[in-house]
C-alpha cells in the first residue's frame, strides 16, 4: 500500500513539475509576444505592416497556432499605431497583397494612414486592387511589380437570389414586413426595380468617395481618375504609365526607399509586429468545437446574400 501511495505521489510530483515547466516556458513566449516586434535588436529601422488577402472589418480571430486568413482593419490599424509609437521606426512599407473587401475595412485602415506622421512606402505584391488600391492610395510613395495587377477602383455589391430552386423543390417562403424595403435583398425573391435603384443610389456615393479619395492621394484630377476608374484591372506598367503608382520595384526596394524617406543610412533594420498573445484565450480557443458543415454553409449563405458594399476584384 505505502509503494502504491509512493507512486501515486510521484506520479502527482511530476506532473507538477511539467506543468510549472510549461508555464515557465509559456510566460517567457508571452514576454516576447508581448513587446509586439519579431525583431528584438534596435536602433533605426524600417516596419513592413501588412495586408495580405482579403480585407475584413474588425480583429483577427484568436489563434495562437494560425495565421487568419485575411488582413483584418483591426490587426492592420494595430501594427500601423505601434509603428507610429515606436521610436525605433523612422519609415513604413505597407505590403499589399490583396484583392479588396470590405468597404469599412478599407476606410478604416485608410483613416490610419491619413494620421500616420513617418513616411509611408506601398509594395505592391501579385495584387493590389479595389480595396488594395484604396487603402495604398495616401502613401507618401506606390511602388508596383511589373507584373503586379492593380486599379480595379469601384464598388461591387452580389445578392444571391434562390427563388426558382425553391419553387423548383416546392418550398414556399412566406414573409411579414413592416415596410416595402424591410426585406430588401432577401434570398427568396428578386429584386424590384425600385430597390435596384435605392441600392445603385448607395453605390454611386461610395464610388464617388473612392474617386475622390485616389483623386486626393495621387493628386490627380478627379475627371481623370473617373475615366480610370471603371473597375479595370492595370498591370504594373500600365498604372506606372497612368500615374496609379510612382516607381516600379520590389519589396526590396520599397525598403530602401523608404529608409531613405526616414533619413535611415546604410542597410535599414527592417521588423515587423506580431499580434499580442493571450494564453487564455489561446487555450479557450482550442478547445471550442469546429462547427458542423450544415452550420458553415448557413453561415457562408447568411453573409452571402445580406446587402455589402465591397472594394473587391473578382477575378477569374
Amino acid at each position: 500500500m505505502k509503494g502504491k501511495q509512493r507512486l501515486l505521489w510521484m506520479a502527482i510530483g511530476a506532473g507538477l513539475t511539467l506543468v510549472l515547466v510549461c508555464a515557465s516556458c509559456a510566460g517567457v513566449f508571452v514576454i516576447a509576444a508581448s513587446l509586439g516586434a519579431s525583431d528584438l535588436s534596435v536602433g533605426p529601422a524600417v516596419a513592413i505592416v501588412r495586408v495580405e488577402g482579403v480585407i475584413l472589418s474588425g480583429d483577427p480571430p484568436v489563434d495562437p497556432f494560425s495565421t487568419p486568413a485575411g488582413a483584418y482593419s483591426g490587426g492592420v490599424v494595430d501594427h500601423l499605431k505601434q509603428a507610429e509609437e515606436d521610436p525605433d521606426v523612422k519609415a513604413i512599407v505597407l505590403r499589399v497583397d490583396s484583392p479588396g473587401g470590405s468597404v469599412v475595412g478599407s476606410d478604416e485602415i485608410y483613416q490610419q494612414l491619413l494620421v500616420m506622421t513617418k513616411p509611408v512606402v506601398v509594395s505592391m505584391g501579385e495584387l493590389a486592387a479595389s480595396g488594395g488600391y484604396y487603402v495604398s492610395a495616401p502613401a507618401d510613395e506606390i511602388f508596383a511589380n511589373p507584373g503586379t495587377l492593380t486599379g480595379s477602383i469601384g464598388v461591387i455589391s452580389q445578392f444571391v437570389q434562390i427563388a426558382d430552386l425553391l419553387d423548383e423543390y416546392g418550398v414556399e417562403v412566406t414573409t411579414i414586413k413592416s415596410g416595402e424595403f424591410k426585406d430588401f435583398g432577401s434570398l427568396y425573391r428578386s429584386m424590384s426595380e425600385k430597390e435596384r435603384a435605392a441600392w445603385q443610389a448607395i453605390i454611386d456615393e461610395t464610388y464617388a468617395e473612392f474617386v475622390r479619395i485616389v483623386a486626393d492621394g495621387r493628386k490627380l484630377p478627379v475627371d481623370e481618375v473617373r475615366e480610370l476608374a471603371d473597375g479595370r484591372i492595370y498591370s504594373g506598367r500600365q498604372a506606372l504609365e497612368l500615374e496609379l503608382v510612382d516607381q516600379l520595384g520590389n519589396l526590396s526596394t520599397a525598403i530602401q526607399r523608404a529608409a531613405e524617406l526616414g533619413g535611415i543610412e546604410g542597410e535599414p533594420r527592417v521588423i515587423e509586429y506580431e499580434p499580442p498573445f493571450n494564453l487564455f484565450q489561446g487555450l479557450v480557443g482550442m478547445m471550442r468545437r469546429p462547427a458542423d458543415p450544415l452550420s458553415q454553409v448557413m453561415t457562408i449563405l447568411d453573409r452571402a446574400h445580406g446587402p455589402a458594399l465591397q472594394y473587391l476584384y473578382i477575378g477569374p
